[in-house]
C-alpha cells in the first residue's frame, strides 16, 4: 500500500518541479519584454484569460451534491467580494515586482518577493490572532540578515538598485495578502475559478496604468515574449503547481519555492549574464532557510472554516493543510 502511495506521488512531484521551473522564468520574460513593466503584467493576465476560462468551466465540481453547471458556478462566484481583493493584491504584487525587476537583479527581486510567507504569518497574527511560534521571530531575524547581505553590494550602484530591492520587499507584502485572500477563497471554490476570477480583476485594474507605458510590442518576437510569460507564469506554471500540491504533503510546497528561486537565478545567469557575489549567494541561502523556517511557524490554518457549510468542513480542512497555487509565482 505504501509503495502504491509513493508511486502515485511521482507525477505530482514531476508537475511540481516543472511548474516551479516555468514560474521561475517569469522574471526573464519581464526583462526581455518590449513593453513597459506594468504593460507586461497586463498582457500576462489578458493573454492567459482564455485558457483560464476553459480551466474554470471544465474544472470538475469539487463539492458533493452540487447540481448547478460549472459555468453557473463561475458566474455566481462573483458575488464574493474576496475575489476583488485577491485581484487588487495581485495587481499590486505584479506592478511592484515587474518594476523591481528592471532596477535590481532577477535573483534578488525574486528572493525578496518570496518573503511573502512571513507577511502571511504576520497578517494572520494581526487579523485573526494566530500567534506564531517563537521560531517565526528567529526566521524574521534570519531573513533580515540575509536581505542585508543581498543589498550590501548595492550601495555602490546608487539609489536605483536599492529602490529595486525595496520594491521587491513591497511585492512580498502585496503577495502575502494575496495568499491570505486566496486561502479563504480556496475553501469555497476550485483552483480554476479562483485563478480565472483573480486574474480577470488584476488585468482590468492594471490596464489604466499599462496604457501610460509602452503598451504594444514592436515586433512579433515581442508578442511571443508576452505569450510566453502568460503561458509559462500564469497558466502552465500555476496550473502544474496547483495540481501537484493537491496530491503532495504540505512540506513539499517549500520544494517548489526553493526551485523557483534557484531557477530564476540560473536563468538570469545563463541568459542575462547576471553574476552574484559571494555575499549575495550567502544572503540568498540565509533567506531561503528563513522562508522554510517561517512556513513552519503557523499555529492554525489560514482559511475561515466557520464560513464553510458543515458537509464541506472536512474537505476544506484538508484543502487548507497545504498551500495551493497561490504560494508560487
Amino acid at each position: 500500500m505504501q509503495a502504491r502511495h509513493d508511486a502515485s506521488e511521482v507525477p505530482a512531484l514531476i508537475a511540481l518541479f516543472a511548474g516551479a521551473l516555468a514560474i521561475g522564468s517569469s522574471g526573464i520574460f519581464v526583462r526581455l519584454s518590449e513593453t513597459g513593466p506594468t504593460a507586461t503584467a497586463f498582457w500576462r493576465g489578458a493573454l492567459a484569460l482564455p485558457l483560464l476560462a476553459v480551466w474554470a468551466v471544465l474544472e470538475p465540481r469539487a463539492r458533493a451534491g452540487a447540481a448547478q453547471p460549472t459555468a453557473v458556478a463561475v458566474a455566481r462566484s462573483w458575488r464574493d467580494p474576496m475575489f476583488f481583493w485577491a485581484g487588487v493584491f495581485f495587481a499590486g504584487d505584479l506592478a511592484l515586482w515587474h518594476a523591481s525587476l528592471l532596477l535590481t537583479s532577477v535573483a534578488a527581486s525574486t528572493l525578496e518577493a518570496n518573503c511573502a510567507p512571513m507577511v502571511v504569518t504576520l497578517g494572520a497574527w494581526a487579523l485573526w490572532g494566530e500567534r506564531p511560534r517563537p521560531s517565526f521571530v528567529l526566521a524574521l531575524a534570519l531573513a533580515s540578515v540575509g536581505l542585508l547581505l543581498i543589498v550590501s553590494t548595492k550601495f555602490a550602484h546608487g539609489p536605483p538598485a536599492l529602490a529595486g530591492d525595496l520594491l521587491g520587499l513591497g511585492t512580498a507584502c502585496f503577495y502575502g495578502f494575496y495568499i491570505l485572500a486566496v486561502a479563504r477563497l480556496r475553501t469555497r471554490y476550485g483552483a480554476g475559478i479562483v485563478m480565472f476570477n483573480s486574474t480577470l480583476v488584476f488585468t482590468l485594474l492594471l490596464l489604466p496604468l499599462a496604457l501610460t507605458q509602452k503598451f504594444l510590442p514592436a515586433t512579433p518576437h515581442g508578442w511571443l515574449l508576452l505569450a510566453g510569460c502568460a503561458l509559462s507564469a500564469q497558466v502552465l506554471g500555476q496550473g502544474l503547481v496547483a495540481y501537484a500540491l493537491a496530491h503532495l504533503p504540505a512540506t513539499f510546497s517549500s520544494v517548489g519555492l526553493y526551485l523557483q528561486s534557484i531557477a530564476a537565478t540560473a536563468y538570469a545567469w545563463l541568459l542575462l549574464q547576471e553574476r552574484l557575489t559571494p555575499w549575495q549567494i550567502a544572503g540568498g541561502c540565509i533567506v531561503l532557510g528563513a522562508i522554510a523556517l517561517a512556513r513552519t511557524a503557523r499555529r492554525a490554518p489560514l482559511p475561515d472554516l466557520e464560513a464553510v457549510p458543515a458537509p464541506q468542513l472536512q474537505r476544506a480542512s484538508i484543502q487548507s493543510s497545504a498551500p495551493r497555487h497561490s504560494e508560487s509565482r
